[in-house]
C-alpha cells in the first residue's frame, strides 16, 4: 500500500471515529428520576432532566399512547420501578428511538385525554424538568354539591383550598417539613369540622398530593356555587426571625408591605413550579380582574371577605402569636375571584423553626382548624347567605345580649329551651359567657 493511500485510509478511520464518538457524545442529557402526580381530574408526569429537555411527540390510538422523543439523551433509568397510582396513564416505558443518541418514552394511555407537554427551568429544589400533563375529558371528580335539605333551602358551601401540592412542595423548613402536607392536614380538619355542623358543606380543592393551577381552584370554588374561599398556607421569609398567622384579602393595588411583595413572589415561585404560565402578572389575568373589580359583586365579596378575616383574627389571637392584628392585602391570584369572598390564611411562618414544630403538632393544627371554622360560623350565623337552612333559622330565631349576672341556664329557663340548643345555635364549646354577648336563642 502507497504512503498516499495509508495516509487517506487513516483519514477515513479517523473520520468515522469521530462520527461514532459524536453519536455517543451526543447524548449530553438524562433522566434523573420520573414523578407521577394522580388527582381526581389529571395525572401529571415529570421528568428530572439533568439539562433543558429538546423534545417533540405525537399520539397514537389503537391502543391510545402518547409518543415523546427526548433528543441527545441517555436511556439510563429503569422505569419498571416508577411509582404509579393513576386511573389515568396505565404504563410508562420506553420504545425504539428515532436515533442511536436520543430516548423514544411511551405513556399507554387508559382512556381519551387532554395533552399539554411544557419544560420548567431549574427552580429549588428541582433542576429542569419536563411535564406532562393528562387532563381527563368530562367531569369526573368535579361533581357539584347538591342540596341535603329536602325543604329546598340549601346548605352554606365552603371551599377549603390546601395551598401547593403535587410537584410544588411550597415553602420548606429547617426541619425538612413541606407546607403542602401541613396544610393540606389543617384542611382536612376544617372541612371536617365544618361537613358536621348543620347547613353547612365543605368542597376540598384538592384531596391528595397533586398541584392544582392558581386559576382552577377558584374555578372549582364556582363549578361548586362557594359561599366563600379559605386558602389555607404556611408562611416564610428569607430569615427564619419571622414569627405568627396572618390573614390576607385581595389588595385593590399592588401589595404595600415587604412580607405582601414576598408572598406575591412566592405564589409566582409556585406557578413556575406547578403551574407553567399561570401568573398573575399575565395580560389575560390583569385584564379579568380589572374587568371583574368594575362588577358590583366585588364589592360584596371584598367587603365579606374583610369581616371574616377580622373574625378569624380574634380567634387565631386566642391560640397562636400574630404576624398581623389586621387583616392584610395584596394581588394573590387565588383571591381574585370577583362572585366569590376570599380569604388566605398564613397559618404560621414554616421557616421559623418554633412554629414549623407546632405545624407538624397535630393539636395544634386542630386548634387552627376550630379558630377557623368558629370565625366562620359566626360570620354566616349573622350574615347567612339567601335561601340557605341558617337563614331561615336566622328568621325564625331571637337574640339576646348578655346582662351582668346572666348565664345560659338562666337564659334557657327564660326562653324554656335547653341549655344545650342554645349552646348548638351559637357554636359554644363551654357553659361560660360574656358580658355584651349577642346570643342565637332558638325558638
Amino acid at each position: 500500500m502507497t504512503a498516499k493511500c495509508l495516509t487517506k485510509l487513516l483519514f477515513v478511520t479517523a473520520g468515522l471515529m469521530l462520527l461514532v464518538s459524536g453519536s455517543v457524545l451526543g447524548a449530553s442529557n438524562k433522566i434523573d428520576g420520573v414523578r407521577i402526580w394522580p388527582s381526581p381530574t389529571s395525572t401529571r408526569v415529570v421528568l428530572d432532566m439533568q439539562s433543558k429537555p429538546d423534545f417533540t411527540y405525537f399520539n397514537l390510538n389503537n391502543p391510545r399512547r402518547l409518543v415523546i422523543d427526548l433528543a441527545n439523551t441517555e436511556k439510563t433509568l429503569n422505569l419498571s420501578q416508577i411509582s404509579n397510582d393513576s386511573d389515568v396513564l396505565g404504563k410508562l416505558r420506553y420504545s425504539s428511538p428515532k436515533n442511536a443518541s436520543g430516548v423514544r418514552l411511551v405513556l399507554e394511555l387508559n382512556e381519551d385525554v387532554n395533552t399539554e407537554i411544557f419544560a420548567l427551568p431549574p427552580t429549588k429544589p428541582y433542576q429542569d424538568r419536563l411535564v406532562i400533563d393528562l387532563e381527563r375529558k368530562g367531569d369526573q371528580g368535579e361533581r357539584v354539591v347538591k342540596s341535603r335539605k329536602d325543604s329546598g333551602e340549601r346548605d352554606i358551601i365552603v371551599a377549603v383550598d390546601a395551598g401547593h401540592g403535587g410537584e410544588d412542595p411550597g415553602s420548606i423548613g429547617a426541619a425538612g417539613s413541606y407546607e403542602k402536607n401541613v396544610v393540606l392536614s389543617i384542611a382536612k380538619l376544617l372541612a371536617d369540622k365544618i361537613n358536621d355542623t348543620e347547613g353547612m358543606r365543605a368542597i376540598l380543592i384538592r384531596t391528595g398530593d397533586y398541584y392544582v393551577g392558581l386559576n382552577k381552584r377558584t374555578e372549582l370554588a364556582r363549578k361548586h356555587k362557594a359561599d366563600l374561599l379559605v386558602s389555607v398556607h404556611a408562611d416564610a421569609f428569607r430569615t427564619p426571625g419571622p414569627s405568627g398567622a396572618s390573614v390576607w384579602v385581595l389588595s385593590m393595588r399592588r401589595a404595600n408591605s415587604e412580607l405582601g411583595r414576598w408572598l406575591e413572589s412566592t405564589e409566582k415561585h409556585s406557578a413556575l413550579l406547578g403551574g407553567a404560565a399561570q401568573v398573575i402578572e399575565d395580560t389575560a389575568s390583569e385584564r379579568y380582574l380589572t374587568q371583574a373589580l368594575l362588577d358590583m359583586s366585588m364589592d360584596h365579596s371584598l367587603s365579606t371577605s374583610y369581616e371574616i378575616s377580622r373574625e378569624l383574627i380574634k380567634d387565631l389571637d386566642e391560640i397562636t402569636h400574630m404576624h398581623k392584628h389586621k387583616p392584610q392585602a395584596a394581588s394573590l391570584a387565588v383571591l381574585t375571584s370577583p362572585d366569590i369572598p376570599s380569604i388566605l390564611v398564613e397559618t404560621g411562618f414554616i421557616s421559623n423553626p418554633r412554629e414549623e414544630k407546632n405545624l407538624n403538632w397535630l393539636k395544634f393544627r386542630q386548634n387552627l382548624a376550630s379558630a377557623m371554622h368558629s370565625a366562620i360560623t359566626r360570620y354566616f350565623r349573622r350574615m347567612p347567605p339567601d335561601g340557605t337552612l341558617w337563614a331561615r333559622h336566622k328568621r325564625e330565631n331571637r337574640h339576646h345580649k348578655v346582662a351582668r349576672g346572666e348565664s345560659l341556664s338562666l337564659l334557657a329557663q327564660r326562653y324554656n329551651v335547653s341549655v344545650s340548643r342554645i349552646k348548638s345555635a351559637n357554636n359554644l364549646s363551654s357553659d361560660m359567657v360574656k358580658v355584651g354577648q349577642v346570643l342565637t336563642i332558638p325558638r
